[in-house]
């Protein structure tokens, strides 16, 4: 068994149907959650770079180093950034990145400090950090994973971050803590052997007035809802689910919202403000950690893992058991699926007309989203790679982040065309951040902000 686990231009792009933001969130500046608004993964509306060098500073605007080992993503609100890190005590505590099937945890179980940091978004000064917890991590982590992985959360009054067993917390804008909430033992790993922690991956999110968390473990698995203000529960619901790491989403069209989330045994729809179930679909891969992403009035559900790898493009509105019958592959509510051909580990993109993914290895896939049509397959730099982070879009182009610390640029549309390969200079598993055409890529080590050097 191998397990990875741990994601066109503007005129172009706008003719898709307009993303739910976060409240008050502006398109293009504002990257309030992992893969920014709605969990798009886009970011228009200002020029993008093209080519950079970290490694010799060329393009480089600022370079922040965060200390510990994590491997969540960059959020931002105005010109504030945040992060989480989780800091061992032990400098020894290793880390594996590549393409290996090792599932065996990491031995690392010395006592660790839960961080959040605040950055100055222009200059990279650290405004605020915060340690959240301290103490001896209660699961152990995948070896290519950290003990800080979910990607923190805002909307512009509160910042939360998602430590797994060791808590939800929350503090606003200027780093005081505003509540904080156990959520209990979150023990996800290998089904088959408990024994086999690889720790939580599963970001929350925000809608409206509440923080929204999925929680697939070994045992007692459940979605829940907590008010943003105080963090008081509103719900929280059971689910027959084996570990996953997907992050839900919130997917809103055509007035209706539905609370997406993904896992072994199903893809299912709650409502939001409820927590209940509305419907199901499967089958679906044994291991499954790609988030849902909505565009065109779909949404689309990908996993990658050995057996089923497949492609969904749901409708909402759905209610019961939407599993296809054999031998189909649409139906009233599956605009069209595909078994085989999803990602393993990286959250697709949809981008204009079209939906993009990358494998674990490197091949990277166009379609067309509406119909499934597969427009081309390369494998990216034609020597493909381990990637782990999903990939964003932004002024006409996908970017891509290599494990090896390589951030690839490819042309957005029907025709495949590399435009850069950018050395970065470390692993770099973090999904990128764009805000007004800056990416801030999260290597090992380092925050970098990646764009045109300002006019004086």
């Amino acid at each position: 068994m191998r397990v990875l686990p741990r994601a066109l231009a503007a005129a172009l792009a706008c003719l898709a149907p307009p993303l739910a933001l976060a409240e008050g969130a502006r398109p293009g500046v504002d990257w309030p959650s992992f893969r920014g608004p709605a969990a798009s993964g886009v970011a228009d509306g200002f020029p993008t770079p093209e080519k950079w060098d970290a490694t010799t500073g060329q393009g480089v605007l600022w370079k922040a180093e965060v200390p510990g080992l994590s491997v969540s993503s960059p959020i931002v609100w105005g010109d504030r950034l945040f992060v989480t890190t989780a800091v061992s005590s032990d400098p020894s505590a290793p880390f594996r990145h590549g393409l290996f099937g090792d599932v065996e945890p990491s031995k690392d179980v010395s006592v660790h400090s839960w961080r959040v940091l605040c950055l100055d978004k222009k200059t990279g000064r650290l405004i605020w950090e915060k340690v959240a917890h301290e103490g001896v991590p209660k699961t152990k982590r995948h070896p290519k994973s950290s003990q800080a992985s979910p990607t923190p959360v805002t909307d512009g009054r509160v910042v939360v971050a998602h430590f797994g067993s060791e808590g939800l917390y929350a503090y606003d804008l200027d780093g005081k803590l505003l509540w904080k909430r156990d959520l209990g033992l979150l023990n996800a790993g290998w089904f088959y052997d408990p024994d086999y922690e690889w720790g939580v991956g599963s970001s929350p999110i925000l809608w409206k007035d509440l923080v929204i968390v999925q929680c697939d473990i070994q045992k007692g698995s459940f979605v829940a809802a907590f008010r943003a203000k105080d963090g008081e529960p509103v719900w929280r619901t059971g689910r027959d689910e084996i570990p996953s790491w997907p992050t839900p989403t919130v997917a809103e069209i055509d007035g209706r919202s539905e609370l997406v989330t993904q896992a072994t045994k199903f893809i299912r729809g709650y409502d939001p403000q409820t927590g209940q179930e509305l419907w199901r679909l499967g089958p679906n891969s044994e291991i499954t950690t790609p988030t849902p992403v909505v565009g065109h009035g779909l949404v689309y559900v990908t996993n990658g893992y050995r057996g089923i790898q497949p492609i969904y493009a749901i409708r909402l509105g759905g209610k019961g058991d939407l599993t296809l019958p054999e031998g189909k592959d649409s139906s009233e509510f599956v605009a069209w699926s595909r078994k085989r051909g999803g990602p393993y580990t990286p959250t697709p993109v949809v981008y204009g007309d079209h939906l993009y993914a990358v494998s674990n290895n490197g091949v990277f896939t166009c379609w067309e989203a509406k119909t499934g049509a597969q427009v081309y397959q390369k494998r990216i730099g034609e020597q493909g790679g381990a990637y782990s982070a999903s990939p964003v879009a932004a002024d006409g182009k996908i970017y891509l982040s290599m494990e090896d610390g390589e951030v690839n640029v490819v042309k957005a549309g029907p025709e495949y065309q590399l435009l850069a390969r950018n050395p970065i200079g470390e692993v770099l598993m973090a999904t990128p951040a764009i805000s007004e055409g800056v990416l801030y890529v999260r290597g090992m080590q380092h925050v970098f902000a990646i764009g045109a050097q300002p006019k004086r």
